[in-house]
């Protein structure tokens, strides 16, 4: 394939379809590559058992509303898969599914793609391949123990893990869910605990995407952050399995026997050591909460609203600072490296990225003429990588682009 379009969108996830949807709308001439089927990272990188932890109601792609009967429950990845694909469908997206970008270069009049098909030249790209490519590196000293490990972007479900105990390290969104799933299996777990703040699931009578919501807090913008960095801290973990409930380290370990461990420092053949401040992470998580709900307790007095008052349900588990831990003598045969992701554009011959690997963009525009990013964590607001989100920016990207002609 060597041909030349007028514009290029990167990835066919909820951003880039956003994305084409407006392009389409706009009458603007572009195509859609994805390395794989539509929607691939929900295919390829979700376990087997994964709920989405925000409530049916939240699907709002741009002209494709959520349309089902039950917007209070929440979605099993078929379900998900499924949103994504009838969206392309609805407006005829210009997908080319099974195209890998291997190098995207700049050229005199655009960009041109050299792909696994051949090269494609481009005025504009728009590079929509999430926040979520590359897995953060585990803690030092992983490759010495022989005890098997695998990150949480390639687990599928408990079957395929070893016999025996699992440290999962990290206990933000997946780990907390897949902690939760693999306690259900019978497995003893422990959680090293992170940073990660914690919501509870439901407050007031209502769903805590709603509060979020409706108190602004989903349309918080960048430039509200105390420093960029804060762009990496991750969301706090709730779940969607067995109609929604709370999912964090303290709910796990006092309603599903999780056994808590700090942070992990390094590894030394069968031996773990932690970090202290495991404490710490647990009352600074309870503190996170009691702000939120104490502020959605001013916004219903304030505005005179009917939501019934609730007990605030913080679990107290018990907390033993442990220095290390023996992965042979706790009988753990496995690890889950439940760390996180940072972006990638190692593909990308342009300087685009800061020191932390992020894209140097104003609300999807790149200081590069006709080169835009979308779907970030934090593009330009909170709610930027969510379903809920995601159109505004791609929005924004594609009138932009649209007025460079």
């Amino acid at each position: 394939m060597s041909e030349r379009v007028d514009t290029v969108v990167v990835g066919a996830g909820q951003a880039g379809l956003a994305t084409s949807f407006f392009l389409t709308e706009l009458g603007r001439e572009h195509v859609v590559l994805e390395r794989g089927q539509i929607g691939e990272t929900w295919r390829s990188e979700r376990w087997d058992g994964f709920f989405l932890n925000t409530p049916n109601w939240t699907l709002r792609l741009p002209g494709h509303d959520y349309r089902g009967d039950d917007p209070d429950a929440f979605s099993p990845l078929r379900d998900v898969i499924a949103y994504v694909e009838g969206y392309a469908r609805s407006f005829a997206a210009p997908v080319r599914e099974g195209v890998t970008v291997h190098r995207l270069r700049a050229e005199p009049g655009g960009y041109a793609l050299d792909t696994t098909e051949g090269t494609l030249a481009a005025e504009n790209v728009v590079l929509a391949t999430g926040a979520f490519q590359r897995p953060t590196p585990p803690a030092p000293g992983a490759g010495t123990t022989a005890v098997f490990q695998l990150h949480t972007s390639a687990y599928r479900n408990p079957a395929e893990l070893p016999d025996g105990g699992v440290l999962i390290v990290g206990s933000g969104q997946s780990g907390c869910q897949i902690a939760d799933e693999l306690l259900a299996a019978g497995r003893t777990v422990y959680l090293a605990v992170g940073g990660c703040p914690w919501f509870p699931r439901r407050y007031r009578g209502k769903d805590i995407l709603h509060w979020v919501s409706v108190l602004g807090i989903l349309d918080e913008t960048v430039d509200s952050l105390p420093a960029p960095r804060a762009r990496m801290v991750c969301n706090p973990p709730v779940s969607g399995n067995d109609g929604g409930h709370d999912c964090h380290p303290g709910w796990l370990a006092v309603e599903r026997g999780a056994q808590l461990v700090g942070r992990v420092a390094r590894i030394e053949g069968s031996i773990v050591s932690f970090a202290p401040g495991l404490g710490e992470s647990l009352a600074s998580g309870n503190a996170f909460v009691q702000e939120l709900t104490g502020a959605i307790d001013a916004f219903v007095s304030s505005e005179g609203l009917d939501a019934p008052a609730s007990d605030l349900y913080l679990p107290a588990p018990r907390v033993e600072e442990r220095a290390e831990l023996d992965l042979e003598g706790a009988g753990i045969t496995s690890i889950l490296w439940a760390s996180g992701f940072r972006p990638d554009y190692s593909w990308v011959d342009v300087p685009l990225a800061d020191g932390d690997g992020w894209a140097v963009q104003e609300r999807g525009i790149t200081r590069h003429p006709g080169l835009y990013v979308v779907g970030l964590n934090w593009l330009h607001k909170r709610k930027s990588a969510l379903f809920m989100g995601v159109g505004e920016d791609a929005e924004h990207v594609a009138r932009h682009l649209a007025a460079r002609a």
